[in-house]
């Protein structure tokens, strides 16, 4: 609780018991960023990467602002958020989460040796595998290591045989102090550098200089010339004719009059999009019953892929924990929450390892008729898909019944090394 109202932390919505599980209800999220890893060919552009680092160092800060360590920071914990938050990036697990403060006294915890390794070797700084006690610089250089994964493809300790678990840590470890930081960064820009270099400066107690972390790759993204427009690359992969348009194509080497927005900022719609927003509902539903030759009454929601996940730029909004004043298209409202259950464990794993698998419960549902006050008010001849939807609108809302369906989604639990 004491991190919720946080952008980018997933609303709790309920928790409580139910039967023999623990039951926590949150918003429903958009795919991880492994999973657009994966989409993407297992490789991200330096412009994507640089996009996300800015707000994957906003959410660590707000943790560590919160009293906070992560201690798992790893791509399957960055969820990307749905429809009008597609553009922004949610910071979830919090099952190796440890308060390293009092948020009163401001008392740090002690500094400590000979601890179990906790959270996933592949990103696990160095000090955690000799045994040290985490704190805050600890989170930011996994997030380093989740960075280089990103641009490289892989990280040199991957994939390494051993007969056990304890063994193949002690590969990795040895493998992750072997490759200076110069050797694991080549070939890309010198920021990188600079910034493992400073988070393995920082003492235990130390507090981050965030700002100067986001400040490197800002300014390193003014200098390649990119714009802050949100295009991803699953974005280009999703919409080609975005990468193939002239006016959002990245060009290389300018430096002049490139702004860098806060990811925190709110893009103001054009009323155009405001028009497209306001009757898309209603066009779909249209086409599904002139189209498509199904029921009218419901047919069962099916779980959309990973593909119908991602939205255009132009229906999300950007990182921001403001919302426009309008939350409903076509005067609909929808709500969606996730259920994550888990049987309560009575041992725990020596390692701290990742905790246990978990499923979740999707709810769906879709209900209210439009009011016959909300339209638009324009100057001129009212485009023909305006009043196509109007009619649609007219005609969903007085014979289709709300829908109401649950589907289970299994999520592995799986932990990669």
């Amino acid at each position: 609780m004491l991190l919720q109202g946080g952008t980018g932390i997933p609303h709790l919505k309920w928790f409580g018991v139910e039967g023999d599980y623990n039951v926590m209800v949150i918003d429903l999220l958009g795919p991880s960023l492994e999973d657009l890893f994966n989409y993407c060919n297992r490789k991200f552009s330096l412009k994507t990467v640089l996009m996300l680092a800015d707000q994957l160092l906003n959410r660590v800060e707000y943790m560590h602002s919160r009293g906070f360590l992560h201690r798992d920071i790893k791509p399957d914990n960055f969820l990307m958020g749905l429809g009008r938050k597609a553009n922004q990036v949610y910071i979830i697990d919090y099952g190796l989460a440890k308060k390293y403060r009092d948020l009163q006294t401001h008392r740090h915890i002690p500094y400590r040796e000979n601890k179990n390794l906790t959270g996933t070797a592949r990103y696990a700084s160095v000090n955690t595998h000799l045994g040290v006690e985490q704190s805050r610089r600890d989170d930011l250089e996994s997030l380093g290591y989740v960075l280089m994964y990103f641009l490289r493809g892989s990280l040199p300790w991957q994939g390494l045989k051993a007969g056990t678990k304890k063994q193949k840590y002690d590969k990795i470890s040895e493998k992750k102090m072997l490759t200076p930081v110069e050797v694991l960064c080549k070939s890309y820009p010198s920021e990188f550098i600079s910034y493992f270099h400073y988070c393995r400066s920082l003492r235990f107690e130390d507090k981050p200089d965030y700002s100067y972390l986001k400040r490197l790759f800002r300014d390193l993204f003014v200098r390649e010339g990119y714009q802050f427009d949100y295009v991803f690359d699953w974005t280009v992969l999703k919409y080609p004719q975005i990468g193939s348009n002239p006016r959002v194509r990245q060009p290389s080497g300018r430096t002049g009059g490139t702004v860098v927005p806060s990811a925190e900022r709110v893009e103001r719609t054009s009323a155009g999009q405001e028009v497209r927003d306001r009757f898309s509902g209603a066009v779909e539903a249209f086409a599904r019953r002139h189209g498509s030759g199904t029921g009218q009454h419901g047919e069962n929601l099916k779980h959309k892929a990973l593909e119908d996940s991602l939205l255009s730029p132009k229906e999300a909004v950007h990182d921001s924990d403001k919302t426009h004043a309008s939350s409903s298209r076509n005067g609909s409202t929808s709500k969606r929450a996730v259920i994550s259950s888990s049987r309560p464990s009575s041992s725990a794993d020596p390692n701290d390892q990742q905790l246990s698998r978990t499923s979740r419960l999707v709810s769906s549902s879709t209900s209210s008729r439009p009011s016959a006050t909300q339209r638009l008010h324009h100057s001129g001849p009212e485009p023909r898909v305006s009043s196509l939807a109007r009619k649609a609108t007219g005609r969903v809302s007085r014979d289709e019944p709300p829908h109401r369906s649950f589907e289970f989604l299994s999520i592995s639990g799986d932990r990669r090394k």
